[in-house]
């Protein structure tokens, strides 16, 4: 321990990590009077050396909140939400759980997780779902993130890691492919490396339907039709391999499937690609001799092509340019993905989604459920199979041989699902439902049970960044009386059902048991130990017990696939599954805002975040023109699924066909009762990013219709 870690353990500050995104900024929390806490930037953690974004520094806020949940309530005989003690609120939900299950069959029961959850949550919520439910019905919100890239990354790779290379690699990339991610707002403390990219004389290439902040900081702007994403990709290919600017040693002695792609490639040439992607010729030209020439290039994508109905191939079209180039596995170079909720990488890895055994182990290995099931002490004949996806679970709620009862844990999908009146329809009709919040989310209003808990900064845990950097979340307060953790919270549940043993209440125990439980599997953590974490300011998975200091790189020398080589892929792209048309002339896309995260349970009750902005549409000055609407409409916008209100934000930084709006508002704001849930085939990713839609003026104005 260092004099300036004494230092301030004497001074009760705790070093933890940020309850936001992924990129898990260090933190170091001091308790004040009043139970609130002050914050500020660790310095000496690597990841962001200091460095927060506002919503960082507010995140002290919601633990005291006036609107915080401090005991259970549950739903009364007059149908109102009213306190009851915690024995009473875990008898409920069990009775819930077992009259539905005997009504209507053991898979009538699901759960419904989080990409915030910690590793441990993570763990014991699937094991929960298995052992003590018996269902196979549990999935998550992260399948709304990163489910798409995930997907490419095992199928081109072998094995999923947001970044396979530690986020300062950033900085020493030559030219850098930025797809559909504006890190100014959406990852604000990220901009420390590419800032020091271009003062290296880097080159930043940015390709995005909108000219963002981020966009703005580039070297070239690709201004796209939204859902075009595979076909610019193709298009960069094309001319990567007619300027002979791939690496054909590479690709013959570290690759397989690359003549398919070749030959797929041939028929993009920049003036088609042009046509079909808005993108001009030249600059598909010059994007290509920029990445092609470059001594060290990185490809990092985010949820602009892998939000789509057709994200897996989206991401399989960059991951064959990287590879093209031979650039994966070396330093500076290589394929990423920027993954967006705080334990997005750790969600996906350990049991929560419909899948997945912990470790990244498949629930369809039969080698995989013979260990899971030893070490739960169960036959793996009782261990369900695979379930629904996450959009096809929430479809399913209260229908025949649906889901009758569910549990949400670390989600509001009421807001963050797509064509969300229509789910919201779906919860509403459920026999039974359970949530765990601090807030009385929108979700929750629904719950014939809802159970508070702990917040970020009155719990331990693990988390898992974007680098694979496994990290150590440090309790700096006691929750508020009456409030229970989530670990706690599913141990009594597991108790409720008739299961005693087997779910920890204490995260130290919980990961003690995951480390047994990743042994040996691709996402292996059996190596990693609380004093590790410490010692090594987090590790990066896999790491066995053997391991000296974790893998912060990966594919260096050969991939995790039964030849050791990468995998190119052949796609065929369709574009979006709804494109404008006369009725519904725009394009419509969503995303985030720097002062708003996620579904806003959170952000929105922070008084600075809630000042710093209301729910704006952006469009083009032109496009506005032309419907008669002017800066600062109330303006109502409509899809084939239903309608929202926002008010109108004029920006020649978008392009004229295309309409801009955020995601973290409820109700007549919610962005999500708009968009498609068009799926992917292969990831079950929902088309959150591309749908056809028209726009009217709520009051005093034009009807573009």
């Amino acid at each position: 321990m260092t004099r300036s870690e004494r230092q301030r353990q004497t001074a009760g500050t705790v070093r933890t990590h940020c309850p936001y995104c992924a990129f898990q900024c260090g933190l170091l929390v001091t308790p004040t009077a009043g139970g609130s806490v002050a914050i500020a930037g660790d310095t000496e953690f690597p990841v962001n050396a200091g460095a927060l974004c506002v919503k960082g520094y507010t995140a002290g806020e919601t633990l005291t909140h006036a609107e915080r949940l401090t005991e259970p309530l549950a739903r009364n005989a007059e149908g109102v939400l009213a306190p009851v003690g915690w024995d009473e609120a875990f008898a409920r939900i069990a009775a819930g759980f077992r009259l539905a299950q005997r009504k209507y069959g053991r898979e009538a029961v699901g759960v419904f997780g989080g990409g915030s959850l910690t590793n441990e949550k993570v763990y014991l919520l699937g094991k929960f779902a298995r052992v003590v439910l018996r269902t196979p019905h549990i999935d998550y919100n992260g399948r709304f993130c990163m489910s798409s890239a995930a997907a490419a990354g095992l199928r081109g790779f072998g094995l999923d890691r947001g970044l396979p290379f530690p986020v300062s690699d950033i900085a020493g990339a030559d030219a850098i492919l930025l797809v559909g991610a504006n890190v100014t707002e959406t990852m604000p403390p990220i901009m420390q490396y590419f800032d020091a990219q271009r003062r290296a004389g880097g080159q930043l290439i940015v390709v995005d339907p909108r000219r963002t902040s981020t966009a703005e900081q580039a070297t070239m702007h690709l201004r796209l039709v939204p859902g075009t994403d595979a076909v610019l990709a193709h298009g960069l290919l094309h001319v990567l391999i007619h300027e002979r600017l791939i690496d054909e040693a590479y690709i013959r002695e570290r690759t397989e499937g690359f003549e398919a792609v070749r030959a797929h490639a041939a028929s993009y040439w920049p003036e088609r690609v042009e046509r079909l992607t808005g993108v001009p010729q030249r600059d598909i030209v010059a994007a290509a001799r920029t990445l092609g020439l470059a001594g060290n290039a990185l490809v990092l994508t985010a949820r602009g092509p892998e939000q789509q109905s057709q994200g897996v191939a989206n991401v399989l079209s960059f991951i064959n340019l990287a590879l093209a180039m031979g650039r994966v596995g070396r330093p500076y170079n290589g394929y990423g993905c920027l993954t967006g909720q705080g334990n997005g990488q750790g969600g996906r890895e350990h049991g929560q989604k419909a899948d997945q055994l912990p470790g990244y182990r498949r629930l369809d290995d039969a080698a995989a459920r013979e260990e899971m099931a030893r070490l739960w002490g169960i036959s793996p004949e009782d261990l369900p199979g695979p379930g629904r996806s996450a959009y096809e679970l929430l479809d399913t709620l209260g229908r025949d041989r649906g889901v009758r009862g569910l549990l949400v844990m670390g989600s509001n999908p009421v807001v963050s699902a797509p064509n969300a009146t229509h789910i919201e329809e779906r919860l509403a009709s459920l026999d039974f439902l359970a949530v765990c919040d601090f807030f009385l989310s929108e979700t929750a209003r629904l719950a014939d049970v809802v159970l508070p808990s702990a917040q970020w900064a009155e719990e331990d845990g693990t988390m898992t960044n974007l680098e694979g950097r496994v990290l150590r979340r440090r309790q700096v307060l006691a929750p508020p009386k009456g409030v229970r953790t989530d670990l706690e919270i599913i141990n009594g549940l597991a108790r409720a059902l008739g299961s005693p043993r087997g779910f920890p209440a204490s995260a130290r125990a919980a990961f003690l048991e995951l480390r047994q439980a990743t042994a040996g599997a691709p996402a292996d953590y059996s190596g990693i130990t609380p004093a590790r974490i410490d010692r090594e300011r987090g590790v990066f998975w896999p790491c066995g017990p053997d391991a000296t200091g974790g893998t912060p790189r990966l594919f260096a020398d050969r991939f995790p696939t039964p030849n050791g080589r990468a995998r190119f892929h052949r796609v065929n792209t369709f574009g979006a599954a709804e494109k404008p048309d006369a009725e519904y002339p725009f394009y419509l896309t969503t995303g985030r805002v720097l002062a708003q995260y996620q579904s806003g349970t959170q952000t929105r009750r922070v008084r600075r975040l809630v000042a710093a902005g209301v729910a704006q549409a952006e469009m083009h000055p032109r496009a506005a023109k032309r419907a008669g609407f002017v800066n600062g409409n109330e303006i109502t916008i409509e899809t084939r699924r239903g309608r929202a209100s926002f008010r109108l934000k004029t920006t020649a930084a978008i392009r004229e066909d295309t309409i801009f709006v955020p995601f973290h508002w409820p109700d007549h704001q919610s962005a999500n009762r708009l968009t498609n849930d068009a799926l992917d085939p292969i990831s079950r990713m929902p088309e959150f990013k591309v749908c056809a839609a028209r726009v009217a003026v709520s009051a005093g104005g034009a009807d573009s219709r």
